[in-house]
């Protein structure tokens, strides 16, 4: 009774999978005939998943803080600084220099920053918005001091870009998913993220040490942060300096992925289906720029529309307050 049951869940999942990805081919060959051909061609393709690199990584570190059950506004500011000191030791150091300063940001300041929930007992929310200004502030006294000394702010060496360009991206990110998989599932800091987020007081009963394992949910997170701080620097070339919480308009996208991933994860692993939902959302945005949609303010609406009804998704069957 209970085999043939499962076995008509299994074969349910598969069917709605199977239907998903039908809608998907669909949906993308409609959008491409509306594009005029220009959406589904190889040139175009390789620059969506080139483009969804970074979120993804951005989106991993954030399913570990979410899973920690914190909510952290500081993460924007902490990947622009990651990616200011990338160009500067990049510069002076060549590539190791790239891969250490974005990740070593990443590390140290979600050290900082999970010391500063544990110490003081702040709402993870309020704590991180406050160390939001301080990580703008400090990028922006920097660019500032590089200016009246006659430098330019921070740029990446074309010579030192290779991590932002195919295949060295494409490379990364495989390796970052094998990482986020097997680190979020196959591992005992993973399990006791989950189980923290899912209930502490449980969590502590069954023996788990809270602190330390927020601590090590929170330098993972850290070293995924660190990884599109070097990759934003590598991509673009610089990360412009941002001052009064700008800098959280740079988690949406990741956020969206992270919510959309949610929603999917009935029926693919959550690690797995970041990157899918991350490349989805950069095809919308894609498809609106092929459109002639300007990018900006009507783009970032439709972002939060998708902020809004991926949530509302994804904690579809939560009931009271969802943090």
């Amino acid at each position: 009774m209970g085999t043939n049951f499962m076995n008509k869940k299994v074969h349910k999942d598969y069917i709605r999978i199977l239907a998903e990805a039908f809608f998907i081919i669909i949906a993308s060959l409609i959008l491409n005939h509306i594009a005029g051909g220009k959406f589904l061609t190889l040139f175009n393709l390789k620059f969506i998943i080139v483009g969804a690199t970074i979120p993804t990584f951005t989106a991993w570190g954030l399913s570990f803080i979410f899973a920690s059950n914190i909510t952290d506004f500081s993460i924007g500011a902490v990947i622009i600084l990651a990616a200011t000191v990338t160009g500067t030791l990049g510069n002076l150091f060549g590539l190791a220099g790239v891969l250490v300063g974005g990740m070593a940001v990443g590390f140290i300041l979600l050290l900082i920053n999970f010391q500063v929930y544990n110490i003081t007992k702040i709402t993870s929310w309020i704590a991180g918005m406050g160390m939001a200004m301080i990580y703008e502030s400090i990028t922006v006294i920097y660019s500032n001091s590089r200016l009246k000394n006659g430098l330019q702010v921070i740029q990446l060496d074309d010579d030192k870009k290779i991590f932002g360009q195919p295949p060295a991206i494409n490379i990364i990110l495989i390796i970052g998913l094998i990482a986020a998989y097997v680190v979020y599932n196959k591992t005992t800091i993973g399990l006791n993220v989950r189980a923290l987020g899912s209930n502490q007081e449980v969590s502590k009963m069954m023996g788990i040490n809270v602190s330390k394992t927020l601590l090590l949910g929170g330098l993972i997170a850290g070293a995924f942060f660190g990884a599109s701080g070097f990759l934003t620097e590598s991509y673009a070339g610089r990360a412009i300096a941002a001052t009064g919480l700008t800098s959280i308009a740079t988690i949406f996208q990741p956020l969206a992925a992270v919510l959309l991933a949610q929603v999917m994860e009935k029926y693919i692993n959550l690690m797995i289906a970041i990157p899918v939902a991350t490349i989805i959302i950069t095809a919308i945005f894609n498809v609106l720029t092929l459109l002639g949609v300007p990018s900006g303010t009507l783009q970032q609406t439709f972002l939060g529309v998708i902020v809004i009804i991926f949530g509302i998704l994804a904690q579809r069957g939560e009931k009271g307050v969802v943090k």
